[in-house]
């Protein structure tokens, strides 16, 4: 007890006074410990004979510690006894801290300790807790060892990663080819698909689609690519042609090429009985000589290039996208796609082969950019046959459901459900009935003739019993559908019990006429199931989940965005950087712009003609731009016919000239136009040389101008001035 007083004490009085030195002990670690310890005697061991001290019954036991048995303890700092563990539990105030810090400097300025206050024993817990001078605090506790032999493998692997993710440097990037890449079609446009990949000696033409026209090409039908280059291409090259599938935004211009240019065709069967029927129409059944069928994932050595069909999956059977190995290297054009992975046909997209391609190193890569706004996935096309049961048991009357023609999936969807309900089928259209006929010969429809009636039997049968397949979803103005709603269709009489099915999507540039269709339809009562059903059309382009899942199977090193507007690119250029391809890698084009692509670049070299040929599809012929343009011009701005005859002897006009005028004036002021004309022709005349009567066509440039000048200024108008001037 006294010993425990005197302790306490006199750690009083070395906190408040300085201590009075004390005798200078040998250090433990410099001496033997040995020697130094009792023999027989660990005195860091507690001593179990202790007894505990009856003046202090409150006082925490000091709590034991492990010692090292070889190492002999630290003395005391009063020279008889240890100190106590629980003397710096509780330092909450600064004057306590700092007191202690400088009592431990001093000590260590005495005696070199371990860090952990005890030679050989483990860290006093209490000491790290309230700061004690640990020099292991803050230090990472269990760290992993990095050998030679760990650090080699992390190298390796990462360089296998990297080989992974840029599989192109795969490829013989020495080959010293260059090829060229020439849309004409397809780009900054929706449809007209067309482009030319060129090698030295070789020419290819990868798809001849046509488009529709905007509400300004009053009297045209269709649009069809300029044919110019290829003119001037087929003088110099071996030219063939590639079909990748039978939608008419690829085929439907190779009647009108055949017409002027003839080469061999490569494509899968469907596509080509697609273009067979077309060069029927046309006359051209002559050409299907130059037919040439394809196997899919087999090599077809073309001119000096090797193509390979792969299967998609489109809105239309056997659609393909190329493999097209160049002497720059490996070239994949996707085509039109999306990734269905649970296709009508079962057939999914041949996602093996493009992980093929990828793994050996493609060059660059062509793909699909039509729906690259839209996040996610593409929806199934089987998406549309269930919405189908829907609107099958929800229709009490006919049905009628118009879809694109050469939506051969939808269309036997729809006629499956026809038959589990008991209806009859009967198809209206002549693009319709054409390319039904054409799947069930090639066996891609498989629908018993029992269930097909035809036009002139629908009054046979009750309401209920009828289902009516025909064309005219984009509001077409001769197809079949809108010629029922507008009660010119000799056989269908629309009544307000039916229900029509419209599963597509307004083509960009056809929103109007199909706008102008369900006004139609739905006076004449019809009930009309369009988007208020979100399933009731399915695309059949990729979006961007599926565009990037194509760019990592891929992985080429260069790209073009391919099929779409100018928005459309650059959203998929953008995603393409998303996925890894060095933006400076990456060509936004235009119809005209020939790319030349090698190993080590790909540049824009020039732009060669391009443009779009009119066509009136009534009679199958070429309507002329200048026709296009005269059409627009009376449409915008009127025209003004002037007749007149002038005396070569006095220079007047003879008479009252004739002025007529549509599009400027309503009726009521044509008499006060006319005289504004009249005025200003006579003022013409006196002004004008007599050696100027000599030539008319010089009279009517100038007759013209004046008028022209006249109405620009009065009506703001630029109408079509006709003069016809007779000279007596």
């Amino acid at each position: 007890m006294e010993n425990n007083n005197q302790n306490a004490n006199s750690q009083s009085q070395e906190q408040k006074t300085p201590s009075t030195p004390r005798e200078r002990r040998p250090n433990p670690h410099r001496q033997n410990n040995t020697q130094n310890r009792p023999q027989g005697e660990n005195s860091n061991r507690p001593n179990p004979n202790r007894k505990p001290n009856p003046a202090t019954p409150n006082k925490k036991p000091i709590p034991k510690q492990e010692v090292d048995g070889n190492v002999q303890d630290r003395p005391a700092p009063n020279g008889n006894k240890k100190p106590n563990p629980n003397q710096n539990r509780n330092r909450n105030n600064s004057n306590s801290n700092n007191q202690n810090r400088n009592a431990n400097n001093t000590n260590q300025s005495k005696k070199p300790t371990h860090s952990n206050g005890k030679p050989g024993n483990k860290p006093n817990n209490n000491q790290n807790r309230n700061g004690g001078n640990n020099k292991n605090r803050g230090r990472r506790k269990n760290v992993t060892t990095v050998n030679d032999t760990m650090r080699k493998y992390l190298d390796i692997n990462d360089k296998v990663k990297d080989a992974t993710m840029n599989p192109w440097r795969n490829a013989d990037l020495t080959l010293p080819g260059k090829i060229r890449f020439t849309p004409l079609g397809g780009l900054g446009e929706i449809g007209g698909n067309m482009a030319i990949l060129e090698t030295e000696t070789t020419a290819i033409i990868i798809d001849v689609g046509m488009s529709f026209p905007d509400e300004t090409m009053h009297g045209v039908d269709i649009l069809v690519p300029d044919f110019t280059h290829l003119h001037a291409l087929k003088k110099e090259k071996d030219v063939y042609v590639i079909i990748t599938h039978g939608h008419e935004d690829h085929i439907g211009a190779m009647p009108y090429l055949f017409k002027e240019l003839q080469f061999p065709i490569y494509g899968t069967p469907l596509a080509l009985a697609m273009i067979e029927n077309k060069f029927n129409e046309h006359g051209l059944s002559q050409y299907t000589k130059n037919f040439n069928f394809v196997t899919m994932r087999k090599q077809h050595q073309i001119g000096d290039m090797q193509i390979e069909w792969m299967h998609n999956t489109h809105s239309i059977i056997d659609a393909c996208s190329l493999a097209i190995e160049t002497p720059a290297g490996t070239i994949i054009h996707t085509a039109d796609f999306k990734v269905d992975h649970t296709p009508v046909d079962n057939y999914t997209m041949d996602l093996r082969r493009f992980a093929h391609y990828g793994e050996k190193g493609v060059l660059c890569l062509f793909s699909d950019s039509t729906n690259s706004h839209n996040p996610g996935a593409t929806k199934s096309e089987k998406v549309v046959g269930k919405t189908f049961d829907t609107l099958f048991d929800l229709a009490k009357g006919r049905i009628l459901m118009s879809t694109f023609s050469s939506n051969v999936h939808r269309i036997v969807q729809a006629m499956e459900r026809a038959v589990l309900h008991g209806r009859k089928v009967c198809v209206i259209g002549r693009s319709m009935e054409r390319n039904i006929e054409t799947n069930r010969a090639l066996g891609f429809v498989d629908i018993e003739d029992k269930h097909f009636i035809e036009v002139h039997e629908v009054p046979k049968y009750a309401d209920h019993e009828v289902l009516i397949v025909t064309t005219g979803s984009q509001g077409e103005t001769m197809a079949a559908l809108n010629r029922m709603a507008t009660d010119e269709h000799r056989h269908i009489k629309l009544k307000p019990s039916d229900t029509v099915i419209i599963s597509a999507s307004a083509i960009p540039g056809n929103e109007g006429s199909v706008s102008s269709l369900l006004n139609k339809l739905m006076k004449a009562g019809c009930t009309v199931r369009y988007k208020e059903f979100p399933d009731i059309h399915a695309s059949g382009h990729a979006a961007q989940e599926e565009q990037k899942l194509i760019l990592r199977l891929i992985q080429p090193k260069f790209f073009l965005p391919v099929h779409g507007e100018y928005n459309h690119l650059t959203k998929h250029a953008k995603t393409a950087v998303e996925c890894g391809v060095d933006k400076r890698n990456i060509l936004l084009m235009g119809d005209g712009d020939q790319i030349e692509i090698c190993t080590k670049y790909i540049k824009k070299v020039k732009t060669v003609k391009s443009g779009k040929t009119y066509i009136d599809n009534q009679n199958n012929m070429t309507i002329e731009n200048d026709v296009v343009l005269d059409r627009q011009k009376l449409a915008e701005d009127g025209i003004i016919n002037v007749v007149a005859q002038i005396s070569q002897s006095n220079q007047k006009v003879v008479g009252k000239p004739v002025i007529t005028t549509h599009g400027i004036v309503p009726d009521k002021d044509d008499k006060k136009f006319a005289k504004e004309i009249e005025v200003m022709l006579e003022t013409m005349l006196l002004n004008m040389k007599p050696e100027a009567l000599k030539d008319h066509k010089d009279i009517e440039n100038d007759i013209r101008a004046v008028v022209r000048k006249h109405v620009s200024r009065t009506k703001k108008r630029y109408p079509l001035i006709i003069p016809t001037i007779f000279i007596v």
